[in-house]
């Protein structure tokens, strides 16, 4: 859950108080919310070393009782991160109803570390092919059912057909009653030898 205005107002407060007690006046001007982390938005004076700010960024964590804060300058405005007590869930459906139209063939794959939404165009010349890698439990069948899912509800069957095949697992077959699979879940080796072969 995102923190509330008066959250954020006191954070702010207390980080311009970190900078005032080592002489650097300072204001934050602003920031974003992401599910992962806050950013804060800092103006400081022409000639503010950024490396003298960036020592800073363990007393800042410290008034904020964060795990860590990082602070780091980009273009003309100097950033204060810190991350959220709990990451927010990245919801499919809201997420989907935010963006409106989502052009064809393209899969909705989540936000990137500034909220804003992350997409993937299948025809693109730079998307040839696509491999999710990840360590178990890293979120590789969530995300590859989320982007099968989005070009689901965003193409018509004529536009986009999958062929789903499960060597092991069962990560894919809630997903097996879409109108755009052709055929069955293909599940195990030989199956999906088979499939290939079709193919």
């Amino acid at each position: 859950m995102a923190p509330s205005r008066r959250i954020l107002e006191m954070q702010a407060a207390r980080i311009e108080g970190v900078f005032a007690h080592h002489k650097v006046k300072s204001r934050v001007s602003g920031g974003v919310v992401t599910p992962r982390s806050v950013r804060f938005e800092l103006t400081v004076p022409t000639g503010v070393r950024v490396g003298k700010l960036a020592g800073l960024a363990d007393e800042i964590a410290l008034a904020l009782e964060k795990r860590e804060a990082r602070i780091f300058r980009e273009g003309e405005i100097i950033n204060v991160e810190v991350p959220q007590d709990e990451g927010a869930p990245v919801r499919l459906l809201p997420l989907c109803d935010k963006l409106g139209h989502v052009p064809t063939a393209t899969a909705v794959l989540g936000v990137d570390e500034m909220g804003n939404p992350l997409l993937v165009r299948l025809p693109s010349l730079t998307v040839a092919h696509m491999l999710i890698t990840g360590m178990t439990g890293a979120g590789k069948t969530a995300l590859l059912r989320t982007l099968l899912t989005s070009l689901a509800m965003h193409n018509l069957q004529n536009q986009v057909q999958l062929i789903l095949l499960q060597p092991r697992g069962r990560g894919l077959s809630a997903l097996a009653a879409l109108p755009h699979v052709l055929g069955d879940v293909a599940q195990g080796p030989e199956a999906v030898l088979e499939t290939l072969r079709w193919l």
